[in-house]
């Protein structure tokens, strides 16, 4: 259970920094009007967060649904 847990938190930190980087990439001056502003890196940060929510959320089911898989064999 623990390990579990420290897996989850690595997996969610980990892809929300990758999600921070790969949107560094991303042109918000064309929807914003002023790129530089405190309220557009607070946005920034919430997309970089919802993103790599939604894909540590993925790895983690699928971790969790692959582990099930051994009980499958067990008689």
């Amino acid at each position: 259970m623990g390990t579990t847990g420290l897996i989850n938190i690595v997996l969610s930190l980990a892809f929300i920094t990758l999600s921070w980087w790969a949107i560094q990439s991303f042109r918000f001056d064309l929807f914003v009007k002023d790129y530089k502003s405190p309220q557009v890196k607070v946005l920034q940060m919430f997309v970089a967060i919802s993103l790599g929510h939604g894909v540590a959320r993925f790895f983690m089911d699928y971790l969790g649904w692959s582990m099930m898989l051994k009980q499958l064999f067990i008689p």
